[in-house]
């Protein structure tokens, strides 16, 4: 199997796909035409990436391209509209780095409580200034918002719950008894979130449906004083409307991440949060960057493609249907011979009749199979009765339609 690998990884993982009988091709500086380039110049079958956009230029750079994995969490830089159109799969590595930027937000949070950042700059300076500096408000018995309860979002919470603070959240997908089970208080919603709690921090991906879900709404139930960490996605607050906050509400606020950061490492960086007045505290986009957390991304990039190339599955997809428009199932009961569910696809396609999905279950002895067959309308009994003529091997079928 040819892979591309197109970011840095680590090399132990290099190894690790070169041991496995993979042909890689390590370029981990690769970006823009010249990313296209070397996919259709390796006629990669798997392409590798961190950070660098993969366009829907380069996927049409070869016919080999199969799978796209993203070594991290979000597939926000794939194209996966065009993935998806083009039967590529994507995945990525969701988790690896939860523990990293659960200590990144906490990082922050501290930082903000002891105003850390502006005491060390003072002293830098030559100024002694412990009146102004041993005013912290400390974490225990207040309480923690999460918005976002991932794996990110409940190694936050264990992580508040170690320093013996209340935590509340909200996710669309946390339930009451989930929410028992983790220690804490579910909420009915993001600004419900904001108004139980003293310190407000976002762990949601990004989607079409979370952007700019903390806006001017959900900031306005903030207590005075109140504090708010982002280390999950720029997309997902409304920086506009955060910049207003620190002055009306006087918030603290500690950001991992930005809008239209610095594609590269290095690079001139402002924005209007950086100039908002108040305590604002901010690191480059390094809330995955430990040594264990990128050792754990190579780990499991190497187990997707591993698993990949043994099987034909994909560990972490995350381009497949939820749900097909497969509307009735058809299930062939045959005999295990060739050509039986070709002459059945043969009679679908005839009839206009699509195949969503299709697995074929063989008998022990190998003499029988079962297929469910998923189609977007159901067959007539004079279609089913054709594929009984064609095929003498397909010994009985059922329709039954799907809830």
């Amino acid at each position: 199997m040819k892979v591309l690998i197109a970011d840095r990884l680590e090399p132990r993982s290099v190894d690790a796909l070169r041991s496995a009988a993979c042909e890689v091709t390590y370029e981990p500086a690769l970006e823009g035409p010249a990313l296209r380039e070397a996919i259709a110049r390796t006629a990669c079958e798997v392409l590798i990436v961190r950070g660098t956009p993969v366009t829907e230029q380069m996927l049409d750079a070869s016919r080999n391209l199969s799978l796209v994995v993203r070594a991290g969490a979000g597939v926000e830089t794939i194209d996966i509209q065009a993935a998806s159109k083009r039967s590529i799969l994507v995945a990525s590595c969701p988790g690896r780095s939860a523990v990293a930027i659960a200590e990144l937000t906490f990082a922050l949070i501290l930082a903000l409580d002891r105003r850390l950042v502006d005491g060390v700059n003072d002293l830098r300076n030559g100024l002694w200034n412990k009146k102004k500096y041993c005013q912290a408000r400390g974490l225990k018995g207040r309480t923690l918002g999460i918005v976002g309860m991932g794996q990110v979002g409940v190694a936050v919470a264990r992580r508040a719950q170690a320093f013996e603070m209340d935590v509340v959240a909200w996710s669309r997908s946390l339930t009451y008894e989930r929410a028992g089970g983790l220690g804490l208080a579910r909420c009915e919603s993001p600004a419900d979130v904001a108004a139980r709690c003293d310190i407000l921090s976002i762990h949601l991906a990004a989607a079409p449906e979370t952007e700019k879900i903390i806006g001017p709404d959900v900031l306005s139930h903030l207590k005075p004083g109140g504090y708010v960490i982002n280390t999950a996605c720029p997309e997902v607050l409304d920086y506009e409307a955060l910049v207003a906050a620190i002055s009306e509400r006087g918030l603290r606020v500690g950001l991992d991440i930005f809008p239209a950061e610095p594609r590269d490492g290095n690079g001139q960086f402002t924005h209007a949060i950086l100039k908002a007045g108040g305590v604002v505290y901010g690191t480059p986009h390094i809330g995955a960057s430990t040594d264990q957390s990128q050792e754990a991304i190579a780990a499991e990039t190497v187990r997707i493609v591993k698993v990949f190339q043994e099987t034909g599955q994909v560990p972490n997809v995350v381009n497949l249907a939820k749900k097909t428009p497969a509307t009735h199932s058809l299930i062939v009961r045959q005999k295990d011979k060739p050509g039986v569910l070709a002459a059945v696809f043969s009679k679908l396609a005839g009839a206009g009749i699509n195949v969503q999905e299709t697995e074929n279950v063989v008998f022990d002895g190998a003499e029988a199979a079962i297929a469910r067959i998923n189609v977007d309308k159901a067959p007539s009994a004079a279609l089913l009765a054709e594929i009984r003529a064609a095929c003498a091997d397909v010994l009985e079928l059922n329709v039954v339609a799907l809830g």
